[in-house]
């Protein structure tokens, strides 16, 4: 079995790395007030650990949340196409009127983080992926 281990290439490294979701999932959402979302989603688009903060209305119905996370599984199975072409994705975002919505790959999963749309982008991408480092 070692020789296919040693083949993989370093993208798959993520892959073989055990996460704590529901830990990371609370640290992410305790970094800022602005945070409205963080969960982690597997590759069929199915909530699998984390969920809203507390206290916060829905932007979207449970129904469309569920389009959402499916769509997001989707958009990263596809970005995974040029993987050999660009290099991983590191993370990914979208800047919406009403929200910023950030992916980042769990291995095989995929964390998804929404916040208010006037969080800082430049800054929170950054404090996500230490917390998911560390």
């Amino acid at each position: 079995m070692e020789g296919l281990n040693s083949d993989r290439m370093d993208v798959n490294k993520l892959a073989d790395k055990i996460y704590d979701y529901p830990k990371i999932c609370n640290a992410i959402l305790a970094i800022d007030s602005k945070i409205r979302f963080a969960g982690v989603i597997n590759e069929r688009g199915r909530l699998v650990a984390g969920g809203m903060k507390e206290n916060v209305e829905p932007l979207e119905s449970e129904k469309d949340d569920e389009m959402i996370f499916m769509e997001l599984a989707l958009r990263v199975k596809m970005r995974k196409e040029f993987d050999k072409q660009l290099g991983s994705v590191n993370f990914a975002m979208a800047s919406r009127e009403r929200a910023l919505a950030i992916s980042v790959p769990l291995g095989e999963d995929i964390l998804y983080v929404a916040s208010e749309p006037d969080t800082d982008y430049a800054i929170l991408p950054k404090k996500i992926i230490q917390i998911i480092n560390s």
